[in-house]
């Protein structure tokens, strides 16, 4: 029951306030927020492992919105996406860069190609959830968990 609160308040009702190609904008903006977080934090364990965190998140969630345009559905964890905590501070800075620019192309194509932005896609946590609560979740997950990030 709360499980279903969280999903509709948190993620459904914010992921259908915008098209598809919106959420890819508000992604890049929302990346350039944190990439200026991360110049300005020092190369820690610490800050290494949430970076890593939040790539892995994001690489997972974009696995996940790619069955919508036809890839196969893999019922994984985000693991097996994170990248190694042995990575450098600015190996890790860069693959997040990269990460974002992925995604925020992806959001692009899904508009693109007109995907159903209201089209379910299984999230482990949260169950069924269309297509925006997905760029929802990826935008906020890497907005809050790089707040855990030091400077």
């Amino acid at each position: 029951m709360f499980q279903n609160i969280l999903r509709h308040f948190l993620l459904e009702r914010p992921g259908q306030k915008w098209t598809m190609s919106a959420w890819g904008e508000k992604l890049a903006e929302g990346g350039v927020k944190i990439e200026r977080r991360l110049e300005k934090a020092p190369d820690s364990e610490r800050n290494r492992q949430v970076l890593s965190h939040i790539v892995g998140i994001e690489l997972w969630g974009q696995s996940r919105l790619r069955v919508s345009l036809g890839d196969p559905f893999k019922e994984d964890e985000y693991d097996g996406y994170r990248p190694s905590r042995s990575r450098s501070w600015e190996q890790l800075k860069a693959e997040f860069r990269l990460t974002r620019k992925k995604t925020v192309a992806l959001a692009e194509a899904l508009d693109d190609q007109q995907v159903d932005q209201f089209m379910k896609i299984k999230h482990n946590q949260y169950g069924m959830i269309t297509l925006g609560a997905w760029l929802r979740y990826l935008e906020m997950h890497a907005n809050l968990e790089s707040k855990r990030i030091k400077s």
